[in-house]
């Protein structure tokens, strides 16, 4: 059976969480009946392959989002007066609300838009004046004359640049397999999308992280005017909610995404979660313990993890054990080292900088885990983190953040703190680091329960089923195209938890 693995910035050209799921999943698979071809959207499209690649991939194909696009002909006259109707209706689409009726709309245009990418020079098409003009005069009419707050000429130009960017994919020649599985949703669903309505193959849509809440939080801190991140999140919610709607199985990491997958008009019936899981064998249990009372952390170095959170829960730390050390353990990604600076920066503004150290990445993970007594993750968003099932399967105690499914993997073998609380987090590690027998306890807890539900054997065997299962042509009869079932619930209270309100 053939199966496209679809990602967006992750296997096989980079490190992290989701491509450490992608190379279990693929190498998992080795002597099962599948062949996988790796599609992966990446900046520029010249990023190298990072992972040695298993004998069962057939290929690995690169859509840039950026860089420079591929030579084609400008548009013709009659190309240029389609388009000019098409891009007003998907304008259309994405200012108005994303109810039922609205994602029925989105439905419709985008698979157009999908043609007349695969036959014209989308990219010309959405620098041209005329597009320019169709979005200025559908901002006009909702914005009164003299309105400060009305979107500009710059505005147009900077929200069709990145929605131009964003619809690459469509441009692509789509795939042809038996099963298309996107690794997340949004601009990672794109080429599963466009395989499906050419060549109507089924497909699957894994979250680990839900990709429209990680956009919220992105777009707070983007540095555009709120016409231009207001479109261009209209586009992601349509774009998730369409994924979802299309997908023969929604497979979510944990089962606290499953929330924001129904509200967004997901039919329950096609929701399985499959939890990620960690090979026993890499991570045996630790035997132990560092001489210095050490809080250990490991990820990817970036806005997201909350690092700053974790460095002035430490300096709490620090009041009550002098000696207490953080030993950070994981790289930035290209083009954001800024933000490690940042951190290194807050550490020594907080007088910690001695004590925290950050030493990169390290060859075996396992060795982050064995260097602290408890292993702290202090993310403001998760899916179901490898940091903490692998620290679990060490036998570590872990602190983490209530976000994702961290709970569901925790339980009571730890501490769930609320996110951005540098007080809870601080009298959690503490708890841990002043009770030698506690930690003892809930580590010995943490590996039983890690050795019983997160498994990568488990997942395999999991992933296998759903590939035969939705491979061979059956059909979940309880999912739908489209909801019809009236209006989606709101994700308003989700939202303004996240950004508050729009101003």
């Amino acid at each position: 059976m053939e199966v496209a693995l679809i990602s967006e910035g992750t296997y096989p050209h980079m490190f992290g969480g989701v491509s450490v799921w992608c190379d279990q999943l693929v190498r998992g698979m080795v002597g099962y009946d599948y062949s996988f071809h790796v599609i992966d959207l990446l900046s520029s499209g010249t990023e190298p392959v990072v992972w040695e690649l298993p004998d069962n991939v057939a290929s690995v194909a690169n859509i840039p989002l950026w860089g420079q696009p591929s030579a084609r002909r400008p548009p013709g006259r009659l190309a240029r007066r389609v388009f000019r109707e098409l891009l007003a209706e998907f304008v259309d689409v994405l200012l108005a609300p994303c109810d039922a009726h609205g994602r029925r709309r989105f439905a419709e245009v985008l698979p157009v838009m999908f043609e007349y990418a695969q036959a014209e020079n989308l990219t010309a098409s959405m620098a041209s004046e005329d597009a320019v003009r169709v979005l200025s005069g559908a901002w006009r009419d909702l914005w009164a004359d003299g309105d400060a707050s009305a979107p500009s000429l710059r505005d147009a130009l900077i929200a069709l640049q990145l929605l131009e960017h964003a619809l690459r994919p469509l441009s692509a020649p789509p795939v042809e397999v038996d099963v298309l599985h996107a690794v997340t949703n949004g601009l990672g669903a794109l080429p599963a999308l466009t395989a499906h309505w050419r060549y109507g193959t089924p497909m699957i849509v894994t979250e680990h992280g839900i990709y429209l809440r990680e956009q919220y939080i992105n777009g707070r801190r983007g540095p555009y005017r709120w016409p231009v991140k207001a479109l261009y999140l209209a586009f992601i919610q349509q774009l998730c909610a369409l994924g979802y709607a299309e997908a023969e199985l929604i497979a979510p990491g944990n089962a606290y995404n499953q929330r924001w997958e129904r509200r967004m008009g997901a039919v329950p019936e096609a929701i399985k979660t499959v939890y990620n899981g960690v090979d026993p064998g890499e991570f045996p249990a630790v035997a132990g313990e560092p001489e210095s009372p050490t809080i250990s952390w490991a990820g990817r170095v970036d806005p997201i993890k909350d690092l700053e959170t974790l460095l002035h829960a430490f300096s709490l730390v620090r009041k009550e054990i002098p000696d207490a050390r953080l030993r950070v353990f994981g790289g930035s990604p290209k083009g954001r080292e800024s933000y490690l600076h940042k951190c290194q920066a807050l550490a020594e503004k907080l007088g910690v900088d001695g004590a925290a150290t950050f030493e990169g990445r390290v060859d075996e993970i396992r060795d982050a885990y064995v260097a602290g007594h408890v292993v702290a993750l202090s993310s403001i968003s998760e899916g179901f983190p490898y940091t903490l099932i692998e620290a679990m399967v060490c036998g570590r105690p872990c602190v983490a953040t209530d976000v994702g499914g961290v709970s569901e993997a925790v339980a009571d073998t730890g501490f769930v703190v609320p996110p951005r609380d540098p007080e809870a987090m601080a009298r959690a590690c503490l708890k841990l680091l002043q009770d030698k027998e506690l930690r003892t306890r809930l580590g010995t807890a943490a590996r039983d329960r890690a050795l019983a539900m997160f498994t990568v054997d488990r997942a395999i065997s999991t992933y296998d089923e759903i590939y035969s299962f939705v491979g061979s042509g059956r059909r979940l009869p309880a999912v739908a195209a489209l909801a019809e079932s009236g209006e989606p619930p709101t994700l308003t209270e989700e939202i303004d938890a996240l950004w508050g309100a729009a101003s």
